[in-house]
C-alpha cells in the first residue's frame, strides 16, 4: 500500500504516559502510607486519562488515514498479546503471594511442616484461612464477606458482559453495525455495573466487616488482588466506551477493526481473572 509504514511515527505518549503513571503511584504511595498526597494522585490520574484520550485520537486518525498494512496489523496483534502476557504475569504475582501465605506461611505459623518452629513465636496462633485472628498487635477483619452475595452479582455481571461483547464482534464481523452497538453498549453498561457494585462491595468491607488494608495478610491480600482488577474493569469500560463511539462514528469495518478486536481480547482477559478471584479469595 502506497504511503503506509511498517514502523509508526515517533510519538511523544509512551514518555508522556509513563511519567503521567509515575505521579499517580506516587500520589498513591503517598495517600496509602503517609496519609497525604491526594493532590498529586489526582494529578497522574488525569495524565494518564489525558495521554489516553490523545494517544487513541492520534492511532485513530492513522487508521482512518490508511497508514496501517497488514504488517503493522500483525505487529499491533503481537504486541497486544505480549501486552496480555505481561498482565498474566502480573496477576500471576499476586495470586503466587496468596497461595504462598495461605499454604506455607500460615500452616507455619502454626507449628507444621519442616519450618514449624515459627510456630515458638506466637504459641496461641491458630493457622486458619481466612485468618481472622493476625499473629502480634495486628487486629484481622471482624467477618469475611459472603461469596454468594455482592461477588456472585458481579461474577454473573462479568461472565454476561463476555456474552455481550462476543454477539457484539460476531455482528460486527458480519456487517451488523446496529446489532453490535446495542450489544457493545449493553457490554459497557454491564461494566459500569460492576464498577459501582465493587464500590458497595468496599464500603461494607471497611464500614460493617473491618476488612481494610491494615487488617493483617488477608485485608492486604484481599484489596490488592481486588483492587488491580477492579482498576483493570475501569481501564477495559473507558476502551470499550471508546469503541462504541467508533462504531457510532462508522469507522470499523467486518474487515479491518483490529481496535475493537483487541479491546474484546482485553476484556475477556479481565474477566478470567475476576473467575480466579471470586473462586481463591471468596469461596475458597
Amino acid at each position: 500500500m502506497s504511503g503506509s509504514y511498517y514502523v509508526p511515527a515517533s510519538s511523544k505518549w509512551p514518555a508522556l504516559g509513563s511519567l503521567a503513571v509515575g505521579v499517580l503511584m506516587a500520589g498513591t504511595g503517598m495517600l496509602l502510607v503517609h496519609g497525604s498526597g491526594s493532590p498529586v494522585m489526582v494529578i497522574g490520574l488525569a495524565g494518564v486519562l489525558a495521554v489516553m484520550a490523545l494517544w487513541f485520537r492520534d492511532v485513530v486518525r492513522e487508521s482512518r488515514q490508511g497508514l496501517y498494512d497488514a504488517q503493522m496489523d500483525r505487529s499491533f496483534r503481537w504486541g497486544m498479546g505480549w501486552f496480555i502476557f505481561s498482565e498474566v504475569m502480573f496477576f500471576a504475582a499476586f495470586f503466587g503471594a496468596l497461595f504462598y501465605v495461605r499454604n506455607f506461611a500460615v500452616p507455619w505459623l502454626g507449628g507444621e511442616g519442616e519450618k514449624g518452629v515459627a510456630a515458638l513465636l506466637w504459641p496461641e496462633f491458630t493457622a486458619h484461612w481466612p485468618l481472622l485472628n493476625p499473629p502480634g498487635d495486628v487486629a484481622g477483619p471482624r467477618e469475611v464477606l459472603s461469596p454468594w452475595q455482592l461477588p456472585l452479582v458481579n461474577t454473573l455481571i462479568l461472565v454476561s458482559s463476555s456474552i455481550t461483547l462476543t454477539v457484539a464482534h460476531e455482528a460486527l464481523k458480519e456487517g451488523y453495525r446496529a446489532t453490535c452497538r446495542n450489544w457493545l453498549a449493553g457490554t459497557v453498561l454491564l461494566g459500569l455495573c460492576f464498577i459501582v457494585i465493587q464500590g458497595v462491595e468496599y464500603y461494607e468491607a471497611y464500614a460493617h466487616y473491618g476488612i481494610t488494608l491494615e487488617a493483617g495478610i488477608y485485608g492486604a491480600t484481599f484489596f490488592i488482588l481486588t483492587g488491580f482488577h477492579g482498576l483493570h474493569v475501569i481501564i477495559g469500560t473507558v476502551i470499550l466506551a471508546t469503541m462504541l463511539a467508533r462504531i457510532h462514528r462508522q469507522h470499523f469495518s467486518p474487515d479491518h477493526h483490529f481496535g475493537f478486536e483487541a479491546s474484546a481480547w482485553y476484556w475477556h482477559f479481565v474477566d478470567v481473572v475476576w473467575i480466579g478471584l471470586f473462586l481463591f479469595v471468596y469461596v475458597f
